[in-house]
């Protein structure tokens, strides 16, 4: 019986070493990822900015046989943009301030997308386009500044539920997009932040 809790106990401890490693690595970077902006455009056409209308469906008229009497139905995926910079968590002191190294440039490599309605409505595929992960590969200098540019809304997400029923319907839907970034710093620390920026998705007049 003794045995059998010495064992017990040593696979609860062995789980429990392997859980605080996963936190205190992930949570002892010496820098941390800041988001300095996240911004988004249609696919199609127009500038970045701070919010974005999602045009589910778009008629063009070029190129052949796309005409301004025949205008074809087109989906675009819409995309995003996004500047970073590195802070140190030790700034040191005023007389002897911490100097950022090569080693702590952090290289992003995956980006999570989820989109969220302020109502609670929030069941995928229903509700709200399915949440999903885009690869990724931008490094932000320890001393400066970075961009990265990514897909905030799929092309395949507009040919789902819900957003393929707006094509036919003057409803839009709201979301608070929430843009996850995860990267390492040169000597394997995990590193990640999370910006959020509106979307609206709906059939919206084309130019």
């Amino acid at each position: 019986m003794r045995r059998t809790i010495h064992i017990l106990g040593l696979a609860v401890m062995l789980g429990a070493s392997i859980s605080c490693g996963d936190v205190v690595r992930s949570s002892r970077a010496p820098v941390m990822l800041v988001i300095d902006s996240l911004q988004a455009a249609q696919g199609n056409a127009g500038s970045l900015g701070g919010s974005l209308l999602s045009d589910v469906i778009t008629n063009v008229s070029t190129p052949p046989p796309c005409t301004t009497d025949a205008p074809c139905p087109t989906v675009f995926n819409d995309v995003g943009s996004a500047q970073f910079h590195l802070a140190l968590k030790d700034v040191g002191t005023p007389t002897a301030p911490a100097t950022p190294t090569t080693n702590n440039d952090v290289t992003i490599t995956r980006i999570h997308i989820k989109y969220v309605r302020s109502d609670g409505r929030n069941v995928e595929g229903v509700d709200v386009p399915y949440q999903w992960d885009a690869a990724a590969t931008a490094t932000i200098p320890a001393s400066g500044k970075g961009t990265i540019g990514f897909e905030i809304v799929r092309h395949a997400a507009k040919e789902e539920s819900p957003l393929l029923q707006l094509r036919t319907s003057p409803s839009t839907i709201t979301t608070i997009t929430e843009v996850t970034f995860y990267g390492r710093d040169m000597v394997g620390n995990d590193v990640s932040a999370t910006g959020r920026i509106q979307i609206d998705f709906g059939n919206f007049g084309d130019k």
